[in-house]
């Protein structure tokens, strides 16, 4: 269990790493993208003011006085040398959209038929800002026609790539050495909780073997005294509550030993739809002395690699919660059906169903009566069915069906263990 916890740890501890570095990853890659469109964006809107070229007063390293279509950076990147040092062109375009000038006098590796060929492309798709190949381009109005600036974007491209790549190396290498450290450090953070579940099991053990030996002793005596004084009620009442604490610390043993390595289990083969109905035969009996009717609609032939001593226990622990708990004169109905699982269902009638903490029912000690009256249960049976679906790979859950019903649904999947319906002959 220990071995669980600490392994569950570090799952959730990378998982939340990982987490949290897709996301700087992609906050990092989102500012990139978004602070090189803008840089662009502003080169393109000097060139569309100036005509197809950079003004003349880029040539002292200003910026246009001129209020800009987007924000401006925060600093100041252009110099004297911007207007030599970035590659452009510029197409203009007809109303009807036929290409009437282009002007390659600032970029050679474009050849006036690319030029036209992109220029179109990006007409039609009537985005005024953009991305064509390695291109930023804007398309403006000039003189009642259609102008498109398109600024060379592939050292910026490249500059992105290779700083995205940093910090995907960087923000990689970080989230190993943590997570290294957690896997380090997480026998330290679980050592005090292995050691309160280890002093707890040592408790139940404990109190197993000094409270078994007083309880022998008791009822001895008990029945010493009744040979000598004869039965009376108040022998009867010792004796009933010394079984009910003899009971009590078998159940403690017994979920002591769930929480321990399944290698106590012992798994075979097993009839599951034969030893449900066997288990709801003796139950029928109880129900119907308690006014309660029990009915089942059990597939046959279900066969699964289990322990049946567990198996039967698991049965035996709901089968007793349904008829304790159903209401007076209620019904109880048992279910077992093969689909992709061996799914076992058990309902009953119970009209406080509203008021009932569903998901605290297979807490141990915990019982959905406030007022905490005795009706034959201590709040540990539930506890040991979901230890025993769990050792089998499988699960239980509580649910409420209506507003007067109550159900308990086990699913044991298939987990690499044997699930199937026997083959006739």
């Amino acid at each position: 269990m220990i071995y669980k916890l600490q392994k569950k740890f570090i799952i959730i501890s990378t998982v939340s790493i990982l987490a949290v570095v897709i996301i700087v990853f992609g906050l990092i890659t989102a500012f990139s993208v978004s602070s090189m469109n803008r840089n662009l964006d502003v080169l393109a809107d000097s060139i569309s003011e100036g005509g197809g070229r950079f003004p003349d007063r880029f040539a002292e390293g200003r910026p246009p006085k001129k209020e800009e279509e987007i924000p401006r950076p925060s600093f100041d990147f252009i110099t004297q040398e911007t207007p030599f040092s970035t590659r452009h062109f510029t197409v203009w375009l007809s109303s009807e959209g036929a290409v009437e000038r282009v002007n390659l006098e600032f970029i050679h590796s474009v050849s006036a038929e690319d030029a036209e060929a992109m220029a179109k492309k990006v007409y039609n798709g009537k985005a005024y800002r953009g991305w064509i190949s390695n291109y930023r381009y804007k398309m403006y109005e000039s003189d009642g026609a259609k102008a498109i600036a398109f600024i060379d974007g592939s050292m910026n491209l490249s500059s992105l790539l290779q700083s995205v790549m940093i910090s995907a190396f960087v923000l990689l290498l970080c989230m190993a050495l943590a997570i290294i450290l957690i896997a380090m450090l997480s026998k330290r953070v679980v050592k005090p909780i292995a050691e309160s579940y280890e002093k707890q099991k040592q408790f139940v053990t404990d109190a197993n073997h000094e409270l078994k030996t007083p309880l022998t002793l008791i009822m001895a005596n008990l029945d010493i005294a009744e040979s000598e004084l004869g039965k009376n009620e108040w022998l009867d009442d010792m004796r009933e509550e010394g079984h009910r604490m003899t009971e009590l610390v078998n159940q403690l043993v017994s979920l002591s030993r769930m929480d321990e390595d399944s290698s106590q289990i012992s798994f075979s083969s097993l009839d599951l739809s034969e030893a449900l109905l066997d288990t709801v035969a003796e139950f029928e009996a109880i129900a119907e002395s308690r006014g309660k009717r029990l009915s089942s609609n059990v597939e046959r032939d279900v066969v699964l690699n289990a322990d049946e001593t567990l198996m039967r226990r698991l049965f035996s622990i709901l089968l007793d919660n349904a008829v304790k708990y159903c209401d007076e004169s209620g019904d109880i109905e048992v279910a077992l059906k093969l689909r992709k699982h061996a799914v076992l269902t058990i309902e009953n009638t119970y009209s406080a169903v509203s008021e009932t903490e569903l998901n605290r029912l297979f807490d141990r000690f915990y019982r959905a009566d406030k007022a905490r009256s005795f009706t034959g249960g201590y709040g540990i049976g539930l506890s040991i069915a979901k230890s025993i679906a769990l050792k089998h790979g499988g699960d239980i859950v509580a649910y409420k069906k209506d507003a007067s019903h109550i159900g308990f649904k086990v699913t044991l999947p298939v987990n690499g263990r044997e699930i199937r319906k026997k083959s006739y002959s």
